[in-house]
């Protein structure tokens, strides 16, 4: 284990609007406000034909290709994730969901791109004074956290 120690710095409430997508939405968010690590927190409502990742189809492979879901109908949804820094020095957001529909509910990454409905609340916690940030993993082609 590694761990770097943080501080809380801005707290943002956003109010995502219909359509929005996510993760484009609070990635650039996070861009426009200098943000460069955080912890997020959605509630809301998905809409249908949003697609996300739901596991390597097989775990054991060393370059791991992911499993993408498309949600078939509007979903409740809610979530939490982090923001850090890419090796580009860009904020790329890493949020997982939990979708439910009647009595269906799927679980996954947003990374693929999911469509807000209607209802969108997404909380930032801005960390500050972190050395963490994102890298690429020479053996599982993941983007990890480095933690120097």
């Amino acid at each position: 284990m590694k761990y770097s120690e943080a501080y809380l710095g801005r707290i943002f409430i956003l109010r995502l609007e219909h359509g929005d997508r996510i993760p484009d939405i609070i990635e650039g968010f996070a861009t426009n406000q200098q943000i460069e690590s955080a912890i997020v927190h959605f509630l809301g409502g998905a809409d249908m034909n949003s697609k996300i990742v739901v596991g390597p189809e097989d775990g054991t492979a060393s370059e791991p290709r992911p499993m993408v879901t498309e949600l078939l109908g509007t979903s409740e949804a809610i979530g939490m994730g982090t923001i850090f820094l890419d090796e580009s020095g860009i904020p790329k957001l890493h949020l997982h969901s939990a979708f439910g529909r009647n009595r269906e509910t799927v679980t996954g990454c947003t990374r693929e791109g999911v469509k807000v409905w209607h209802i969108g609340e997404v909380v930032v916690f801005e960390l500050l004074n972190t050395t963490a940030k994102r890298k690429i993993d020479s053996e599982t082609g993941f983007e990890l956290l480095e933690i120097d």
